[in-house]
């Protein structure tokens, strides 16, 4: 089977917005590649090694890559789908810079598995470190293993917001707390989250392949029990349950501990209300996804909605919040 590649060469401030218009444009995958300049610094703190050298594309750019399928996309169609969006994003501070789109006609080897050479054990935290399911390694006994297959759904934890959130996780964690994940992707913040000490958690994301994937590697884990993976619009689960709309019991009783969102700043500013009405009084928001350029509009938007900064985990450019609703 061959498939339509559409890669757009774009900036890495943009990253998170194009891969979103792809997955809105039902793209069967997304792949994202950053600037691997020799300039970059690559983290090792915690022993991390690196088998491929550094790529050549320039510092604070990126490549991003949709793939829809031969059979029943319209690639022309598509690809004048995408600068009108693209160019709308400079109206909210996001500068996608002097972009170009391309098209080629691919095998599905190609993209659907060569990507995972690239995918190896990776130490992100203290305690945690994610496994690709098809490697082999070996823990050390101080070790969490997250055991992943992200499939098409976005989350490996090689991604600085991905990395982030875990390790802002791991200093917030105390165990026994319960916890919503929202925008789950491949489900490793959630099963993060458990192998941290949380209790139970629930999982949200709107797309169905992440939903699908989520619970996959839940199961993989052997947190199937623990993790309820929901299809939702951010909180809408929850305000469906208030209204009688959805007899599904949920895994974890509103108010909860902890909510955590790795996902683009527009849509943490969309639903910070529902996230406060949500958590317990004392309960952590711990807020992911974040680019400079928009902090300080993340930071007042948590202000106002009655939270109180405590914390702001930093990891290149990006920002996670943690935030506190009063006692």
């Amino acid at each position: 089977m061959k498939w339509h590649e559409l890669t757009i060469n774009t900036t890495e401030e943009a990253i998170e917005m194009i891969s979103n218009f792809l997955h809105e444009m039902d793209a069967d995958g997304v792949s994202i590649e950053e600037s691997g300049t020799l300039n970059k610094q690559r983290d090792t703190s915690l022993g991390q090694w690196y088998e491929h050298p550094l790529n050549d594309i320039p510092e604070g750019c990126a490549v991003i890559k949709g793939y829809f399928s031969e059979l029943d996309a319209d690639v022309d169609a598509l690809v004048a789908q995408l600068p009108p969006r693209i160019d709308e994003l400079r109206e909210f501070g996001i500068d996608p810079g002097d972009y170009t789109i391309t098209t080629a006609l691919v095998d599905e080897e190609d993209w659907a598995n060569a990507w995972k050479q690239y995918f190896k054990p990776i130490r992100v935290t203290e305690r945690l470190t994610i496994k690709p399911t098809w490697e082999d390694y070996a823990p050390s006994p101080d070790e969490r293993i997250i055991e992943l297959d992200p499939g098409m759904a976005f989350g490996t934890g090689t991604h600085p917001t991905t990395a982030l959130c875990l390790r802002t996780l791991e200093s917030v964690v105390r165990g026994g707390e319960e916890v919503i994940d929202v925008g789950t992707g491949s489900g490793i913040l959630a099963i993060g989250a458990m192998l941290l000490g949380a209790r139970r958690v629930l999982a949200l994301d709107l797309d169905p392949i992440a939903v699908s994937s989520a619970s996959e590697n839940s199961r993989l884990n052997r947190l199937e029990n623990d993790i309820q993976v929901h299809l939702s619009d951010l909180l809408g689960v929850l305000k469906s349950r208030e209204e009688g709309g959805n007899a599904v019991p949920l895994n974890v009783t509103v108010p909860v501990d902890l909510v955590v969102a790795n996902i683009l700043a527009e849509i943490i500013l969309l639903f910070i209300d529902d996230v406060y009405a949500a958590l317990k009084p004392g309960g952590t928001y711990i807020a992911s996804g974040i680019f400079k350029n928009k902090e300080e509009a993340v930071a007042e938007g948590l202000e106002a909605a009655g939270f109180a900064i405590v914390d702001r985990q930093r990891d290149q450019d990006w920002i996670a919040f943690v935030a506190k609703k009063p006692e």
